[in-house]
């Protein structure tokens, strides 16, 4: 799997050139894992934004409903996401006439590897006030060389998505931080993004984006997702800001706000176990 994209993810080899996604359905809610998925730590597990954006996409088409939008999404992530075929499943928890509940699983050889809640809503009235209490994020920076982190794979998903941070900062910069990212490649082959798969996408490297915790001496991995989006992102390019907060005898909590090209339209919140190596 090292020579993925021996020529860089814009090269002949790349996920663009070769007409990639991250998954190909094979139909009754079956999808193949391309390598596009493959996360920054183990060749044979996926990047948690990839599939979590494949079960908000089957939760927003489970019996959809005119003048419905998903608001939130909460996804658990009991054990890693091989890079192998999925099997995704959604029910309806409640159905209401303003609100409705609906959740979702998927599955990879017989065990459940992700489970997602989500809140689809009536769309709020046209005369509901703009309220938008967080400053802009920094204007979209120009194209910038492939970004790594440090003590992980280069490619999979990392070369998948473009990754534009501040002039001279990067995954490894110590401290709060902030991004702009967009995926190279559509999230299933032949069909098109929605604003939330975008958004779940990119939403498992919030804590990533603000790498305070120290990654390499320490083992610091997450359990979760919380996307909560107060209005829909608007085109393909993201601005996560993040902030991580932690305390000793406790565990780690990584906080980001969501921005696109209009403003913010969002929340990321992200539980992080914190260990010793």
């Amino acid at each position: 799997m090292t020579d993925l994209w021996p020529n860089g993810p814009d090269g002949p080899d790349g996920p663009e050139a070769a007409g990639q996604a991250f998954y190909r359905s094979l139909g009754g809610g079956r999808y193949e894992s391309s390598p596009a998925t493959v996360g920054p730590w183990s060749v044979k597990s996926q990047h948690a934004g990839p599939p979590s954006a494949l079960l908000g996409r089957a939760m927003e088409e489970h019996e959809a409903r005119a003048g419905f939008r998903v608001a939130r999404v909460t996804v658990e992530l009991p054990r890693p996401v091989p890079v192998a075929e999925l099997h995704v499943q959604v029910r309806t928890v409640r159905s209401g006439g303003r609100t409705e509940l609906v959740e979702g699983e998927l599955t990879a050889n017989g065990e459940t590897v992700m489970l997602a809640r989500a809140w689809r809503m009536a769309a709020g009235p046209a005369d509901t006030p703009r309220l938008r209490p967080e400053a802009e994020p920094p204007p979209l920076p120009d194209p910038q060389t492939p970004h790594t982190m440090a003590g992980t794979q280069p490619y999979g998903y990392i070369a998948a998505m473009e990754w534009r941070f501040e002039p001279g900062k990067g995954f490894d910069t110590p401290g709060p931080g902030t991004v702009w990212a967009r995926q190279r490649i559509p999230l299933v082959a032949g069909e098109p993004d929605t604003p939330l798969t975008r958004a779940l996408t990119l939403a498992d490297s919030n804590w990533a984006v603000a790498f305070q915790l120290d990654h390499v001496r320490q083992f610091v991995i997450n359990t979760d997702i919380t996307l909560a989006l107060h209005r829909e992102p608007v085109g393909e390019w993201l601005c996560i800001r993040s902030a991580t907060a932690a305390s000793p005898g406790g565990s780690g909590l990584a906080a980001g706000q969501l921005f696109d090209g209009v403003g913010d339209c969002g929340r990321i919140l992200q539980t992080l176990m914190v260990a010793g190596r």
